[in-house]
């Protein structure tokens, strides 16, 4: 995807992340709550875990998404190219960072983990669009059947 990178970039990547985030922890927690909750009370139970944990779950997704799309902008101006190592490496940096307070060892394997994701991800892309795009394939028109020649009869 061609984008321009730019704070504005940046910021519009973390409010979606952080939406997809409070959404999904919506719904997941919702959940959850509804069936942690007592027969009659499934309802108020399910809201008042909403209403705790989703937006903890959407500024969870923020930050990764935030500084996910700050690394990817930091290396797509660094390597001046823009392919499918670029989210591996955002992915391995953001990882790293994330888990950086829990020591080195932890951040070198939350880094080589999110750095390995983000290669699936780009590799079920590639996939993807080379599958998809199989019926817009150019093909060169049939060729004319050649006339047979008359076999000369001596």
């Amino acid at each position: 995807m061609n984008r321009n990178c730019s704070p504005w970039v940046i910021l519009n990547d973390f409010g979606g992340a952080f939406s997809m985030g409070a959404v999904g922890g919506a719904i997941w927690h919702g959940v959850k709550g509804a069936r942690n909750s007592p027969r009659g009370e499934r309802l108020v139970g399910a809201l008042s875990v909403v209403k705790a944990r989703a937006p903890v779950t959407g500024g969870n997704f923020g930050v990764w998404g935030g500084m996910f799309s700050t690394f990817d902008c930091a290396v797509k101006g660094y390597r001046q190219k823009e392919d499918a190592w670029n989210a591996i490496i955002s992915g391995f940096m953001t990882g790293g960072c994330l888990a950086a307070r829990s020591g080195p060892k932890s951040a070198l394997g939350s880094a080589v983990a999110c750095g390995i994701l983000l290669g699936v991800f780009e590799g079920i892309g590639v996939l993807l669009n080379r599958v998809l795009s199989e019926g817009n394939r150019p093909q060169l028109p049939p060729m004319p059947e050649m006339p047979s020649q008359p076999v000369a009869t001596h």
